[in-house]
């Protein structure tokens, strides 16, 4: 049986996902952010908020063509999942000791974050795809959506009681709090929580559907329309449910799920249409470099911004210095100081474009 080809189209989604994750992560001051940009504060969606989902369907529709080069060696498969959700994992640790925000103590260092989520959602995914049929997959993903809606909504929280979704008061926190104790970013809510990487998990497994159907052998020629017919449902859907169960990112809400993926199933889509289909790719590779160097990227994007405000010049932390001389010092008199701020992420997000082009021309690639 050949292994499905590499879609030229899903590095490029994968590349302007992280592209956006280090835009919407290293803004020129966090005082002034482009509305655009920043998340929702708590219900609703912003275009940030759809980041973290993409990145997770990118995943997703990757791993059928990932895991095909390794079947039929069952426990070199099963070690190499492991391995790979261990190492992110233990990455995602070294990360969020590089960027805590207050001084170290055990007792509240937290031990989640987007990266522990990706290799939780990985192996969980990877599992699936390699152990059951599509088909049940799908009974897998609709069911945990709705238990998890039904958990939200009718699962008392002691002292506060059911449907209760406020940041304190909703069932996803109280668990939360109740098994990490104190290991949390933001006590008493965490955005990474434990109870909220189930309907993440369905998020991803879209992805995998996605990539499934494309990658599958015969005609190509309507696939990229059927796909985008599907996440345009999955997306009614999903503000349809938010009507009753709220799109909420931080929660990871049964609607923002089936929203999140349907909107990815839609730019993937659309990416295949032009990139697989009509070879409109001559712009794309730049795209690419990203999409074939999401770790590198995310993770050096963050680290560097975390020593540059750190890093002090005069007794002046170095970014605001970069920020306030090379940017705000023409951009806000000119367009304000949310354009400023933007000017400065599109900088960095160039800057690090040229490192994975680097790194792409060497054919040195760090995979998610």
């Amino acid at each position: 049986m050949s292994s499905p080809q590499r879609l030229e189209s899903l590095d490029v989604f994968r590349g302007i996902t992280i592209a956006a994750m280090i835009l919407v992560s290293t803004p020129g001051t966090w005082e002034t952010v482009y509305a655009p940009l920043d998340h929702a504060l708590w219900h609703g969606w912003t275009p940030t908020d759809l980041v973290f989902p993409f990145l997770l369907f990118a995943m997703g529709a990757a791993v059928p063509v990932a895991l095909a080069r390794r079947r039929g060696k069952t426990r070199k498969l099963r070690h190499h999942i492991l391995q790979r959700g261990l190492t992110l994992f233990g990455v995602g640790l070294v990360f969020n000791l590089m960027t805590l925000n207050r001084p170290f103590i055990w007792a509240s260092f937290p031990l989640l974050g987007v990266l522990q989520r990706i290799a939780i959602v990985y192996v969980v995914v990877a599992w699936l795809t390699e152990r059951t049929s599509t088909r049940t997959q799908v009974i897998i993903a609709g069911a945990t959506l709705l238990v998890y809606w039904a958990a939200m909504m009718w699962v008392p929280v002691p002292g506060v009681g059911p449907g209760v979704l406020t940041p304190e008061g909703n069932l996803a926190s109280f668990i939360d709090r109740l098994v990490l104790r104190g290991h949390m970013w933001h006590p008493p809510w965490e955005a990474e929580g434990l109870l909220s990487t189930a309907p993440a998990v369905v998020t991803a497994l879209g992805g995998t559907f996605a990539g499934d159907w494309l990658t599958r052998g015969g005609s190509h020629r309507h696939r990229s329309l059927y796909l985008w017919a599907a996440g345009a449902a999955a997306t009614l859907i999903g503000l349809w449910w938010g009507r009753a169960f709220p799109i909420n990112k931080i929660l990871w809400t049964s609607s923002f799920a089936l929203f999140s993926a349907g909107m990815a199933a839609q730019a993937l889509a659309i990416c295949h249409w032009a990139l697989d289909l009509h070879r409109y790719s001559a712009a794309s590779i730049p795209l690419q470099a990203f999409g074939r160097n999401p770790l590198s990227a995310y993770v050096g994007s963050v680290a560097l911004d975390r020593s540059l405000t750190t890093w002090t010049i005069g007794g002046v932390g170095a970014k605001s210095l970069i920020y306030t001389r090379a940017f705000a010092s023409w951009a806000v008199p000119c367009c304000g100081g949310e354009a400023a701020s933007l000017f400065y992420a599109l900088a960095y997000v160039a800057f690090w474009g040229t490192i994975v082009w680097f790194l792409y021309r060497k054919r040195i690639f760090i995979g998610l």
